[in-house]
């Protein structure tokens, strides 16, 4: 499958990265805090959870996309298919609900299947918005050079 052309620009490696992850964090940043305030938490408590479950999923965006990467720079079908994306998701996402559920229980001061209860409405929104979110930072700035 070839690859379109970026909107913006190329770039590769880790800058690559930490854009992607920045990115993607502010956004999340946002919602989180967003949904939390709806949902009756004060703001402060509300930003500290949506900051800390930030700094949770940068570590865990690092390290998983640099094994998807590695993953996928072994495969014999370049590029990256409706599937692969699928796979990405899910695989982001279930590894970074083993870390949020016990902090989501920790800062809510709740059980942990309450928190996993919580969190279960936050990760069927994130399965989407990871899928449309890297399909979307892949057509503005191209695919990394491992799905190229």
């Amino acid at each position: 499958m070839a690859s379109p052309s970026p909107l913006l620009f190329s770039f590769q490696g880790p800058w690559r990265r930490v854009c992607y992850v920045t990115l993607y964090e502010l956004l999340a940043i946002a919602f989180v805090t967003a949904v939390l305030m709806v949902a009756g938490e004060a703001a402060t408590s509300a930003g500290g959870l949506a900051a800390g479950s930030s700094a949770i999923a940068v570590a865990w965006n690092l390290v998983f996309n640099a094994l998807f990467e590695h993953w996928e720079a072994r495969q014999r079908v370049r590029g990256r298919s409706p599937a692969r994306r699928v796979a990405h998701a899910i695989g982001f996402e279930g590894g970074l609900l083993l870390w949020l559920v016990p902090f989501f229980a920790w800062w809510l001061g709740v059980s942990l299947w309450q928190a996993l209860l919580m969190d279960l409405g936050l990760l069927l929104f994130f399965l989407v918005y990871t899928y449309v979110f890297t399909w979307m930072f892949d057509r503005l700035f191209g695919l990394p050079a491992a799905a190229a």
